[in-house]
């Protein structure tokens, strides 16, 4: 910290580490607390595959194969370079392909009940020889399918290259929309994984204190962003799914990512963590507040009100058997003025990453699917505030959908 302001909101400091501001975080969940959401996470796959009639589950998103085996490979390689992938049998084994020489990473790890060599054949690594290597690897996933699936040829895919849906479909593999099975299986957290979400949320926000801290004249967006980077990673957690730090003039139309701007006192700060943390569960949260920690301007503070008076009312809305319809026409309508520099979401699914469902908000609901809020959702309750040549308020919370209505996950301070 430059020491150019002196900070004052101790609400917000006091998020940084308790064993202090230079030590990482280290999370004091016991070790069966990470078992148990595991074994839960694969059976409750396997009963929306029985509820789909599929015999097979086939995944290459990194963000499903953590989700079901819990283990990790260079997620996000691998998420453009689709080289490792696993196949969950819903009367067979579970088998991981990994990478040749990285099969350590998957060894030992209990919903694996199989550990083999991917087949890569997508021309990176394949290049002329794409379609010899294709062939090894439909002829082990069919054969997989027939001896396991008691006649039923139908396999669950989340993503894969058009030649693979050829191949699989030239014997007589029919392929459906593996991403109703992951999306809906996802979108239902149980008490473990709860816990570990906790504790993601809880490094994020000591990764929002350093922001915070930092806040200074003359810091640049790209080294404020840089805090959060460094406090998720110290403390065990994997990546950033955005870059969305901005300041001043920069923060209105949303969406820009940080870049080398330096932030002027009394300049809105605002940023949406997207944080991939420890355990692989996201944290998603958002704020605003002034550089330097100085008071806002009555402009600021009438926006900043909106923003709050809007994230509160959905909040107070959200409980179980809630359709989306219902929630969005009682809904905070957010006033024409603020109408065309509008965020396109009221809420959405957050668990390792931002899932199903997706909610619009009202201007924009019309093109909205059909659902209704369950018990053991958590939900992201979305707020952004501007008007013409304003600065834009962002605010975000994280909520859990409980029998009784709604438990917020976050607890890092608002302004005002």
């Amino acid at each position: 910290m430059s020491g150019r302001t002196a900070f004052r909101d101790e609400r917000k400091l006091a998020y940084l580490n308790s064993q202090g501001a230079e030590r990482p975080l280290k999370s004091p969940l016991p070790p069966d607390t990470l078992t148990r959401a595991r074994a839960w996470r694969l059976s409750w796959l396997r009963a929306l595959m029985d509820n789909h009639d599929v015999a097979g589950l086939l995944l290459y998103d990194p963000v499903n194969i953590r989700y079901a085996f819990d283990c990790a490979n260079m997620s996000v390689w691998t998420s453009h370079n689709p080289l490792r992938y696993a196949l969950v049998l819903n009367a067979g084994p579970a088998i991981m392909f990994e990478l040749r020489g990285g099969e350590h990473l998957s060894q030992g790890l209990p919903g694996i009940d199989e550990l083999r060599n991917a087949t890569g054949w997508m021309f990176m690594c394949a290049g002329d020889r794409s379609s010899e290597r294709l062939s090894l690897w439909v002829d082990e996933i069919a054969a997989e399918v027939r001896e396991h699936g008691g006649g039923n040829r139908r396999l669950a895919v989340d993503r894969i290259e058009p030649e693979g849906i050829a191949a699989l479909n030239a014997r007589q593999i029919d392929i459906v929309d593996g991403g109703r099975v992951t999306e809906t299986a996802r979108s239902i957290k149980s008490g473990d994984e709860i816990e570990l979400m906790h504790w993601t949320i809880r490094v994020c926000e000591a990764g929002m204190a350093r922001i915070y801290q930092h806040s200074v004249p003359g810091v640049t967006e790209r080294e404020l962003w840089a805090h959060l980077h460094f406090e998720n990673a110290r403390s065990g957690g994997e990546w950033l799914e955005t870059k969305l730090l901005t300041c001043g003039p920069n923060t209105n139309p949303w969406y820009r990512e940080c870049s080398d701007r330096e932030c002027r006192e009394g300049e809105m700060i605002s940023f949406d963590t997207d944080m991939i943390g420890t355990y692989g569960y996201c944290a998603d949260l958002s704020r605003s507040w002034t550089c330097g920690d100085v008071p806002m301007t009555d402009r600021q503070k009438r926006l900043y009100e909106a923003a709050r008076a809007r994230i509160e009312h959905n909040m107070a809305l959200l409980e179980p058997g809630l359709s989306f319809a219902g929630f969005n026409a009682r809904s905070w309508k957010i006033p024409p003025a603020y109408q065309p520099y509008r965020y396109s979401l009221a809420a959405h699914g957050v668990g390792m990453a931002d899932e199903w469902p997706v909610i619009l908000l009202h201007p924009d609901f019309g093109g909205n699917h059909h659902g209704r809020f369950e018990t053991g959702q958590v939900i992201c309750v979305e707020s952004l505030i501007a008007e013409a040549g304003s600065e834009s308020i962002k605010l975000e919370s994280q909520v859990l959908i409980t029998e009784t209505g709604a438990e917020r996950l976050d607890s890092f301070p608002w302004e005002l």
